[in-house]
């Protein structure tokens, strides 16, 4: 008996001698792998990249996500769905409340079964390991490594609440196609917000996780991930989470996944505000900072716009101008309210045959006719630039009832060459006053106007401070009939300060930007300045808007006239018709349109009024009626 006694103490003080051991050993691990490890506490303290989002002037329609190689947006637990929450538990960690850190059972099986097949592959992770791991730790398969995860993750557990470690998981895990976090994931696979999924979306989702690539629903392996689901549904129903009835509907459920996971709205417009951003926060920042960017673009506007735009450039093609272009602003704030060109999907490659790159193209796609580039700043505006050469002379004290003779003049030499403009129908008038001349956009008159009543000098800079920015010495006479380029955007926000009755607001893109934590780090404070007196204004608007006036060339019932509704409105037809032009306001809004060919090729020999002048009546016949109905101002006798 005493034998066998002293024998049952010697193994049980060996026993303890080895426990001791043991948990002396993994105290110094602990220490040992401690030491340099980042502190847990730079989980609240860091900031994860954010993507930036542009959105319309209501915020509610995004336009673009801009992202570098992490797509996210920052949702806090409460706004989670509990579907979801406890799709992913059941599928990454079902004792997740219940461990401290670590599945001592979950581990235990992994390295059985890594001892079997003499691989580290299998991990048994729970989610405060997986956090860990995308966190601080690299994705090598080593002892070493693992150690240091485990001891991390007790770590955290003690911490922290499982809420709170819940929370930074669902921010930060990867779901594929660049989308970090559940509210990346569902708008990509989904096209709405992580608050609105259904249950079997939230099992798709979580299911994911484990294999985001392989899984992919835009891949090969759709019908696996599917199974997965399923899978998950039903581990979620023994759980308890759901009822069989909740299980049975969600697996039976179709799920709709989007097209697309990069969606580009209004993309000329859309490109043109994320370079503005590049230039004010640099690219880095941009793709990183979690910048919410609250435009002046009117979505519903812009779908018309686009609509309207795409059916003038296709009727257009039998006139052969292949591309147009459209913005619309108000002329009050100077906001851009919509803006589109071609048939407005940017990944077009409408193309000639013999054009591969988008270089000396008909309709390059690209390129943004509206704004220009440093390449092509613009375009050549025929007789739309004739209202900033009377505007200057009104300026001086002339006004409508002012006459000119039009008769055929030699203006004498210019560029070495004798300049002998002709109207555009060939006729020759005789005695007209400014309202005739300018409504009915004669030629020979407006040189006239140009040179003997506003003087070169003083139209060009009336036309600079209305805006326009690229005109070039030297200069002549043929400017007052469109010689020198322009760019779409500039001349339509300059026809804006005339709607405004001589007070311009340059034209603006961006209302308030909203860095990640929702405070406003720039609000777009537009002023008003005076560049013309309201008279001139006024007279201007009260010519162009005289449909009477206009008639004889125009006809009474042009795409220049609207039923109820008093337009004011200029054409342009460049030189061998290159160009077609159609810019008109009222007081609530100013539209302008360009129809041609971006390699500068010929259309047929039809005005501006024919190329551009349906696009421009479509657009506003269908967004006048939505606007205040406002008439000018008559001017003073």
């Amino acid at each position: 008996m005493t034998w066998k006694k002293n024998k049952t103490i010697f193994f049980l003080e060996l026993f303890l001698g080895l426990t001791i051991l043991a948990a002396l050993g993994f105290l110094s691990l602990f220490f040992y792998y401690a030491k340099d490890f980042p502190r847990p506490e730079m989980f609240s303290e860091r900031q994860l990249p954010e993507s930036t989002k542009i959105y319309d002037r209501s915020g509610q329609t995004l336009l673009y996500e801009v992202y570098g190689e992490e797509k996210r947006t920052w949702v806090p637990l409460e706004n989670i769905p509990e579907s979801l929450k406890r799709a992913v538990i059941t599928a990454e960690d079902n004792n997740f409340y219940q461990h401290f850190g670590i599945d001592v059972r979950g581990i235990s099986r992994s390295i059985i079964e890594d001892l079997r097949i003499g691989q580290p592959v299998y991990g048994g992770s729970t989610i405060p390991q997986q956090l860990i791991r995308s966190t601080f730790l690299s994705n090598e398969k080593t002892a070493q490594r693992k150690i240091r995860e485990i001891i991390l993750a007790i770590e955290l557990d003690r911490r922290y609440s499982k809420n709170q470690i819940l929370e930074w998981y669902l921010n930060q895990v990867p779901f594929g196609q660049n989308a970090y976090g559940v509210e990346a994931a569902s708008q990509t696979y989904f096209g709405k917000s992580i608050s609105e999924i259904s249950l079997p979306e939230a099992a798709m989702l979580a299911s994911i996780i484990r294999a985001p690539y392989y899984l992919s629903p835009y891949g090969e392996h759709k019908n696996e991930l599917l199974s997965v689901k399923d899978y998950v549904l039903e581990r979620m129903k023994s759980l308890g989470y759901i009822t069989l009835a909740e299980s049975d509907d969600a697996k039976n459920e179709v799920l709709n996944f989007s097209e697309k996971p990069i969606q580009l709205r209004a993309p000329y417009f859309t490109l043109w505000i994320k370079q503005q951003l590049e230039d004010k926060y640099g690219d880095d920042f941009l793709v990183k900072g979690g910048l919410k960017v609250y435009t002046s673009l009117d979505w519903n506007m812009q779908k018309i716009a686009e609509k309207t735009v795409k059916e003038g450039v296709i009727n257009n093609a039998v006139y052969n101008a292949h591309n147009a272009g459209l913005v619309a602003i108000d002329p009050g704030t100077g906001e851009v309210l919509a803006m589109t060109v071609g048939t407005g999907d940017y990944n077009e490659a409408s193309f000639p045959e013999n054009c591969h790159s988008g270089v000396d193209c008909m309709f390059d796609p690209k390129f943004n006719v509206v704004t220009g580039t440093k390449e092509n700043p613009g375009r050549q505006p025929g007789s739309a630039f004739k209202p900033f050469v009377y505007a200057a002379a009104f300026q001086k004290g002339f006004d409508d009832k002012t006459v000119v003779i039009d008769d055929p003049t030699n203006f004498g030499v210019w560029g070495d060459k004798e300049y002998i403009p002709q109207n555009y129908d060939g006729r020759f008038r005789g005695a007209v006053n400014l309202r005739q001349s300018l409504a009915q956009s004669l030629n020979i008159p407006s040189v006239k106007v140009l040179l003997d009543l506003a003087g070169l000098e003083d139209a060009i800079k009336t036309a600079q401070s209305l805006g326009i920015t690229t005109l070039n010495p030297p200069y002549g006479p043929s400017i007052v009939l469109g010689g020198w380029e322009v760019k779409l955007l500039d001349m339509t926000s300059a026809y804006g300060a005339l709607a405004n009755e001589g007070l311009r607001s340059p034209a603006i893109s961006i209302l308030k930007i909203e860095d990640q934590n929702g405070s406003v780090i720039f609000r777009n404070q537009n002023s008003p300045k005076r560049v013309l007196e309201s008279q001139t204004a006024r007279l201007i608007n009260s010519i162009l808007s005289d449909n009477e006036a206009r008639a004889p060339i125009f006809g009474p019932r042009s795409p220049l006239y609207f039923e109820n509704y008093r337009v004011a409105a200029k054409t342009g037809t460049t030189q061998d018709f290159r160009d077609g032009w159609v810019i008109g306001y009222t007081p609530s809004i100013v539209l302008g349109v360009w129809a041609g060919n971006n390699d500068n090729t010929p259309m047929a020999k039809e005005p501006g009024i024919v190329i551009a002048g349906p696009i421009f009546h479509n657009f506003l016949e269908a967004v006048l009626p939505r606007l205040p109905k406002k008439d000018f101002n008559s001017p003073e006798n």
